[in-house]
């Protein structure tokens, strides 16, 4: 089940990232560090603080979460410290990730997986939660190939180089994110973009979901991977890919 969940979880973008390899989740000092909400740095400087809520140590875990993480970190390289952070509580833990991927990776609909990552982006800057953007920030220059595009709607998304369609997509969510009355207006406007009304529906849902992570990053004070500030930004060296493949 729980290798299911992954690879619908981080399709393709944690399983196809060049990054670096942080190490089995709480080995060694780093258990130590988890137990406190708190990582271990390699460099000898204090610990990078992740939560401030305990962070379980893997033993105490059930085993679907520890196989989730573990198949995650393998694919992807590291660990997202959400996985790490809302494992503090485990029922609520699966719940979060069922819907998180009901939202961002259902196959219908007229939403592409970028036009989701920027919807989270956008609504997560008004929520000010700094997890939220810097991760779906990696995740949607990964996606949509566009490395600036993000760092613009981080500024203001009003005067981003956005499509018609993608302008109308982020009008409807700030909306809903702002708790605005919602009008026949909004549904038009969407309408005339190209949008249908479950995709309002789904627009509405990612904005709604992530108002709730976001103010659960605010509560545990969430702190974003390092890795994920550069994802993204630099091509990836596909020689060196072939040349691992031939050795």
């Amino acid at each position: 089940m729980a290798s299911n969940l992954v690879s619908k979880l981080f399709r393709p973008p944690l399983t196809q990232l060049v990054c670096l390899r942080s190490g089995s989740l709480f080995r060694g000092k780093g258990a130590a560090a988890a137990a406190t909400g708190t990582r271990s740095s390699s460099s000898g400087s204090p610990p990078e603080k992740i939560s401030r809520y305990p962070i379980p140590y893997k033993k105490d875990l059930p085993y679907d979460i520890v196989e989730l993480m573990e198949e995650v970190e393998s694919k992807g390289g590291f660990l997202p410290n959400v996985f790490k952070v809302l494992s503090h509580r485990p029922a609520e833990f699966r719940a979060f990730f069922a819907y998180y991927n009901e939202l961002m990776n259902k196959d219908t609909g007229r939403l592409t997986k970028a036009d989701r990552e920027l919807i989270v982006v956008a609504t997560s800057i008004h929520n000010r939660c700094l997890y939220c953007v810097v991760s779906h920030s990696a995740l949607h220059r990964i996606y949509s190939k566009n490395p600036t595009l993000c760092d613009q709607v981080i500024v203001n998304y009003e005067n981003a180089d956005l499509a018609p369609r993608e302008r109308a997509m982020l009008d409807f969510a700030m909306a809903v994110c702002r708790c605005d009355t919602i009008t026949e207006q909004h549904f038009k406007s969407l309408e005339e973009a190209g949008f249908d009304r479950e995709d309002a529906w789904d627009i509405a849902a990612i904005a709604a979901f992530f108002a709730m992570s976001n103010r659960l990053a605010h509560l545990t004070d969430m702190r974003p991977n390092l890795e994920f500030f550069n994802l993204g930004r630099i091509p990836r060296d596909k020689s060196k890919d072939k040349a691992g493949d031939g050795n």
